[in-house]
């Protein structure tokens, strides 16, 4: 396994590698990795004759009073864990380098950026689509993988892909959870173990708002919003619930007619704990 900083270096790489007939799996991350993304290597490592890794801590994507900064980041444990579940090579480089001066390049996804988590997070999704399309450009990927816990994201760049023709093929895994059913994520280090205990709610009850649905207990989206934001506030007092949403997962429209509703449904919600931010969600096929 190799790391490689420079933007050209690894466009070389991978040039030699289309060109040559090989298939280029990549995984974006901002480092921190935890089980979820070892999952998404191994996944692209069955599916692609190279995997590439993107470890960027990506600064226009948070907001000045975000936790930039303080983000986790310890690239010496991300490189082992990259290693062991088969990557090949670690993109590692500095925000000048994916950033130059005078650059003012951006991705802007009309509409579906400012819901959920972007009307909470104005320009987050601006932040994520220009960054990921440059990562795009860089690696040239044919498959790249991300986590179905990020929703919303994946919802942003499959949509860019598609706008934009972007030459690869956007596959989204299941998350990756502890056992106490509460999704992994880098952020999950700032929690206490009695806010981790308490945090398990949030899939409780997503998973409570999919039976609701499949056994028509509830026929409106807007209560069955009630319901859940009601069994998280009463079973985790320490919870600040921001929003708990029904919605298709193609445009985040809200659904309040769930009797007629046919395809993906998503229930999404983010919630804090203290100062921690977790988002979670679930898909409902109907």
């Amino acid at each position: 396994m190799k790391v490689i900083k420079e933007p050209i270096a690894i466009q070389d790489i991978a040039n030699y590698y289309r060109i040559s007939g090989r298939s280029i799996g990549f995984v974006p991350t901002m480092g921190f990795l935890h089980e979820g993304h070892t999952s998404l290597i191994e996944n692209a490592r069955n599916d692609c004759d190279l995997v590439v890794v993107s470890i960027f801590v990506n600064p226009t994507q948070f907001s000045p009073d975000e936790d930039f900064s303080k983000y986790p980041r310890d690239f010496l444990r991300d490189y082992e864990l990259c290693n062991r579940a088969g990557t090949d090579y670690i993109f590692y480089p500095e925000p000048e380098d994916m950033y130059p001066p005078g650059n003012s390049a951006e991705v802007i996804l009309k509409g579906i950026s400012g819901k959920l988590e972007g009307k909470y997070r104005p320009g987050h999704f601006t932040g994520v689509a220009t960054v990921v399309l440059k990562l795009f450009n860089i690696i040239k990927p044919h498959k790249a993988y991300f986590g179905q816990k990020d929703a919303q994201q994946a919802i942003v760049i499959k949509k860019m892909v598609k706008d934009l023709n972007v030459d690869s093929e956007i596959l989204i895994c299941e998350t990756t959870r502890e056992i106490n059913g509460l999704a992994k994520s880098s952020r999950n280090i700032y929690l206490s173990d009695s806010e981790k205990d308490e945090a398990s709610i949030l899939f409780k009850t997503l998973l409570a708002g999919k039976e609701m649905i499949i056994e028509k207990e509830v026929l409106s989206g807007s209560e069955l919003e009630k319901k859940l934001a009601k069994m998280i506030e009463t079973n985790s007092p320490n919870s600040k619930l921001q929003y708990l949403a029904v919605t298709d997962n193609d445009n985040l429209d809200p659904v309040e007619n769930l009797e007629d509703f046919k395809g993906e449904l998503l229930i999404s919600l983010a919630c804090f704990y203290g100062k921690t931010r977790l988002i979670d969600n679930i898909v409902v096929r109907l």
